[in-house]
């Protein structure tokens, strides 16, 4: 008979925790292309790196395809639990902590250490993994690697491998598959070949093009307005020129039309490298994310936080590139910082006078972080010079907030904890990007998650596999929207609901908020009724 008739829906049923025999040799295969990059940590001096690079890419990506191959196609579609909190690896166990530990520890070695994995220094010769990867750079690129090459590498193909694993798990649902297509393209394309072949356009002397991801956007690409990086852009031609126009255009117009047309998910699960690693790489821990209202509440502050501390040190860093001198200067530093002031005044007023109402507290917290700024502003133009900031060196705050942001936050916590903390630490916690988009999102997005809360049966499957913390279940059960500002529209809560009771929509700005006080079913006013007993 068909392992697909007799396959067991039960939530804990005692095989979930063995692999079968194909299982373990995907397994088996695809820590040997990872024994490879082991022993060129340890220095093997491998006599063809090519080919030794290929076959350890070619091992990893043949494991996990196997295994995911054998994992779902002899099952039946849609979306299980499958012994999930079962699992060591999906529930915090032992092989959990070990990953997150390995992660953490490669990640900090990449960012500090990277002398470590072979990165030579002063013009010496790459050795090690770094070695490894020189061959695929100098084809891309015609420059040896990197520690960043061979991170951007790694991270593209667990994107590529993980993304085939995520689209035959969803294979279901053409919504899924969709967007795992499209992270798989722009992380590729725009993320990693474009940028190397950027680099290669800079042996001609026309061009000092900075190495740009174009579909990363202020302010998560921090460094966009970096006097290296302005300098690079201006002194490329028209070609250097159209790209900073691009990336300033895609901060100001482009992002805030595609949000006010989709929500934040256009760019959050469709496009953003750190979302797609999140959503293929990190599915398996999406159900980790804690729905705790403290977790929400320290999510808030903190996101905005590192949003006005992006605000600020971007300010910082143009305000040290511009000079005092109107005749040398069209843009000057004083005019500068009006200007920010005056836009940033002319947003905050706009939205304390019409959604005032519709932020609640959230307005307050608005002020406080808008008044922040202003008075960074205000301490900029009275102590800032050339060189200094706040008394203290300009470089120095830039470096600490790559450091701290950049580095740290981003990919050793927000990597490196999926196992522990969920897929989507980055994205709830830190990411300014995310702050900027779900400000739009809450604000004028016709975005939104309609809830049929009649059909409702509070299975809770929605708030399980919610990589964002939000418990959609409480929005369901009552037939209200859901319009978070922390909601990437992933849709995977509508994809495990069993009852079609969630729907991801794009309608109009009225009755977008629809908060209701009452348990809907059966057309019955159930808080009437209880309030008559």
């Amino acid at each position: 008979m068909n392992d697909k008739q007799n396959y067991s829906m039960s939530l804990a049923k005692p095989e979930a925790n063995q692999l079968s025999a194909k299982q373990k040799a995907a397994v088996f295969i695809g820590v040997l292309g990872l024994f490879i990059f082991a022993l060129a940590i340890f220095n093997v001096d491998f006599p063809n790196k090519t080919m030794f690079l290929t076959l350890s890419v070619a091992l990893i990506s043949a494991g996990v395809i196997l295994f995911a191959n054998s994992l779902y196609l002899s099952k039946l579609e849609g979306i299980k639990n499958d012994g999930v909190w079962f699992k060591s690896i999906a529930s915090r166990g032992v092989l959990a902590w070990t990953i997150g530990l390995f992660l953490t520890g490669f990640y900090i070695v990449l960012y500090f250490f990277p002398r470590y994995l072979g990165l030579g220094s002063k013009g010496a010769e790459n050795n090690g993994l770094i070695a490894l990867f020189d061959p695929l750079s100098f084809l891309l690129s015609g420059r040896p690697a990197s520690q960043w090459f061979v991170y951007g590498t790694l991270y593209t193909l667990a994107i590529l491998i993980f993304g085939y694993k995520f689209i035959l798990k969803y294979r279901h649902n053409r919504y899924q598959q969709l967007r795992t297509f499209s992270v798989m393209f722009f992380q590729l394309g725009f993320a990693f070949l474009i940028p190397e072949f950027m680099a290669r356009l800079n042996e001609s002397p026309d061009y000092n093009l900075p190495y740009y991801d174009i579909k990363s956007m202020w302010p998560l690409n921090y460094y966009l307005f970096d006097g290296w990086s302005i300098n690079g852009f201006l002194s490329s031609g028209t070609l250097g020129f159209t790209l900073l126009i691009f990336g300033i255009l895609s901060i100001f117009v482009i992002s805030p039309f595609l949000t006010y047309k989709y929500g934040k998910r256009w760019y959050c699960s469709w496009v953003c490298g750190c979302g797609a690693l999140a959503e293929t790489a990190g599915d398996s821990f999406r159900q980790l994310s804690s729905k705790k209202l403290s977790a929400w509440k320290l999510e808030r502050w903190l996101v905005h936080t590192v949003l006005v501390f992006s605000v600020i040190m971007t300010a910082a860093v143009v305000y040290t590139y511009l000079g005092s001198d109107p005749n040398k200067f069209w843009l000057t530093r004083n005019s500068f910082l009006l200007g920010v002031g005056v836009f940033l005044t002319l947003i905050f007023t706009l939205v304390f006078v019409f959604k005032r109402q519709e932020l609640g507290k959230d307005a307050k917290y608005g002020a406080i972080g808008f008044f922040v700024i202003i008075a960074a502003l205000f301490a900029m133009h009275y102590t800032g010079t050339s060189d200094k900031l706040f008394l203290v060196k300009s470089s120095s705050l830039r470096s600490a907030y790559g450091l701290y942001i950049g580095s740290i936050f981003s990919g050793v916590v927000g990597t490196g904890f999926y196992p522990i903390l969920g897929n989507r630490v980055w994205c709830r916690f830190g990411c300014p990007m995310a702050a900027v988009l779900g400000f739009q999102q809450r604000l004028f997005s016709k975005f939104r998650i309609t809830t049929n809360g009649g059909q409702c049966i509070s299975c809770g499957n929605c708030s399980t596999y919610c990589e964002m913390g939000i418990d959609v279940r409480a929005y369901a059960q009552k037939g209200e929207n859901i319009v978070r500002s922390s909601c990437v529209g992933c849709g995977i809560c509508a994809a495990v609901c069993p009852r079609g009771v969630l729907k991801l929509e794009n309608d109009s700005m009225e009755g977008r908020i629809n908060p209701n006080e009452i348990l809907l079913g059966n057309d019955v006013d159930l808080m009437d009724l209880v309030n008559k007993k």
